[in-house]
């Protein structure tokens, strides 16, 4: 007797629906989207119970004749596609022809449909057609699916609380709506509305009506192309930022997708704006030939392989940051109430030492507490730049931010400046503010200067393993070109015999020993562009003024002067916000002297 056989199409359906449907929100998805591609203008969702006793779907679409309805329930049967070449010119959010026939097998359905005459009415239990009927329907389809997995108590056990379940399909419905912003959308979960859009067209209010003012007033547009690839969307202001990455929505050809390079091109263009810890908001809409992109990976189809990502990286991450640079970031105090984020006490600058920096004759950053303001040092660039126009003579964007004039007015203990103009009132934090000014300052010498070295007055001997002494023979070039000249020096054994005069003083050996352990932690992933960076920013932020620290009049104007012409002005170089604005309407509403 043959040991191999054919599964029956019902339990090749159950297997199917262990990937098709994995959840609640799994069924939700797979029928929407179904409406959609049926070109319907209008889809309610109803939920009884958070979908765990029914989910009802109606829509306006074309509808189905009573043959295709009866064929939609078949493994492998699909409207979508025809012929193989079709698979590489999708254009729809199905085209499997998985989800029924999955779904079917494990729950009950009850499907009414019409194409605008009759209509159609059919039952099916199990996989199993129970009822099959005609029956007098408007246009559209509606689809009842109850008593999901009834027939896998297995699957059933591993449903989430009822809370949970309705959350993932709010998630879907709110980001499906963004996709699709000329659709009306309705969720309700035991008669109670949870997402409710108008199908407007208006990618903004879409927005607005799914996340309220807060978000939708602090939106940005974005529109770039390149041959390839058009964008499209809107991302929120740093003073907007989110704990998880679940905001940053990217849509391509219609579908919600999740993808790594995708996320990273967004997050990296955020880069200084935020915190590490913190991502943005962002609807970022990309279209493109469907020939240049995969959707057959995942039964989900959530997840999609794309090509040339390399030049849409570039177009998402550069149009985002020439979005952010254009435009005016300070954050109005009175709309930042409820979006700070928690910033933990231990703050780098407490961390760090003291010590301060300035620069010599020869262009070598060295520490001294010359050249300080109120016992802070400071950079003195003079031997750079001749002036401060001279550094900022191809700063010629946001001339917003570039001719805003703050005016000093004292400071609050010993942190926070406060300062005026006709506008309003804003608070900055000293030492946020110096930190970047000197952090641009820094990178632009470092971008432009010539490193320079001296000979190590006591050569540091570098001890390693085998496997490590190799993955730093492969860096020793980057290692010059940042001042360090390392020699073998035996087995597996390094000397440094030169070292960068920017090094802090009494601390070089805990400095080279803590870059080579960077390089050695990295191993081939380490990214030299990114070390230089943390350089800077330590650097930056050991010479900047501390809090609790008082300056004079004449330094905080010097400082309010160099901050409004840096690049990015708005935070220091590790995220945190360096000013917030009080506009004099929100001072006199506070004090009641307006009262709307």
């Amino acid at each position: 007797m043959s040991k191999i056989h054919v599964m029956s199409d019902n339990l090749a359906n159950k297997i199917a629906a262990g990937e098709v449907v994995e959840r609640i929100a799994s069924v939700v998805k797979e029928l929407v989207e179904n409406s959609i591609d049926a070109g319907s203008s209008e889809i309610n969702i109803s939920l009884i119970n958070s979908g765990l006793n029914s989910i009802s779907i109606q829509d306006n679409g074309c509808g189905m004749s009573h043959e295709d309805a009866l064929l939609a329930f078949k493994s492998h049967a699909t409207s979508k596609i025809n012929k193989e070449d079709d698979l590489f010119f999708i254009n729809t959010l199905g085209f499997r022809g998985e989800a029924l026939p999955s779904i079917a097998s494990v729950s009950e359905i009850d499907l009414v449909t019409s194409e605008g005459d009759a209509g159609t009415h059919i039952t099916i239990k199990g996989g199993k057609l129970v009822k099959e009927e005609d029956f007098h329907a408007k246009k559209g389809t509606r689809i009842t699916v109850s008593n999901l997995f009834y027939n896998t108590p297995a699957r059933l056990k591993f449903l989430k609380s009822e809370q949970t379940e309705v959350s993932h399909c709010v998630s879907f419905i709110e980001k499906l709506a963004l996709s699709y912003p000329s659709i009306r959308f309705t969720l309700e979960n035991n008669s109670n509305i949870l997402v409710k859009t108008s199908g407007s067209g208006d990618l903004k209010k879409t927005i607005h009506e799914i996340y309220g003012l807060q978000i939708s007033s602090k939106l940005i547009e974005i529109k770039a192309s390149n041959d390839d690839y058009d964008i499209y969307g809107y991302i929120c202001k740093p003073e907007i930022l989110k704990s998880n990455r679940n905001y940053m929505i990217t849509i391509v050809n219609g579908r919600v997708v999740k993808n790594l390079e995708l996320n990273k091109a967004i997050n990296d263009a955020y880069y200084t704006y935020k915190p590490d810890i913190k991502y943005p908001v962002v609807f970022l809409n990309i279209l493109t030939d469907p020939t240049l992109i995969d959707v057959n990976i995942h039964p989900t189809k959530q997840d999609i392989k794309m090509s040339k990502l390399t030049d849409l990286y570039s177009l998402i991450n550069n149009t985002i940051k020439d979005a952010l640079y254009n435009n005016l970031l300070i954050p109005d105090a009175t709309l930042r109430v409820s979006s700070n984020f928690k910033v933990d006490n231990k703050t780098l600058n407490d961390i760090l030492n003291e010590n301060n920096i300035k620069e010599d004759n020869d262009n070598k950053i060295e520490l001294t507490d010359d050249h300080a303001i109120n016992g802070q040092a400071t950079f003195d660039f003079g031997k750079i730049e001749d002036n401060q126009e001279k550094y900022n003579d191809n700063v010629v964007i946001n001339t917003q931010i570039k001719n805003l004039v703050l005016y000093p007015v004292g400071q609050v203990h010993g942190t926070y400046i406060i300062a005026q103009n006709d506008d309003g009132m804003y608070l900055i934090d000293q030492h946020a503010a110096q930190e970047r000014v000197n952090y641009e300052r820094i990178q632009k010498i470092f971008k432009e200067k010539k490193i320079t070295t001296v000979e190590s007055l006591i050569p540091i001997t570098i001890e390693l393993s085998k496997s490590d002494a190799i993955i730093l023979k492969q860096h020793l070039e980057y290692l010059k070109s940042m001042g360090f000249l390392f020699e073998e020096f035996g087995i597996n054994t390094f000397v440094v015999k030169e070292e960068p005069t920017w090094l802090t003083k009494g601390y070089e050996e805990e400095t080279i020993r803590e870059v080579v352990d960077q390089i050695l932690i990295k191993g081939n992933n380490f990214d030299p562009l990114k070390y230089n960076d943390h350089i800077c920013k330590t650097i930056a932020c050991k010479m900047s003024i501390k809090a609790n620290t008082r300056m004079t009049m004449e330094a905080m104007e010097e400082l309010l002067q160099q901050l409004v012409l840096c690049d990015n002005p708005y935070n220091c170089c590790h995220g945190r916000p360096s000013i917030i604005k009080f506009s004099i309407y929100d001072l006199e509403r506070m004090f009641k002297r307006v009262m709307n």
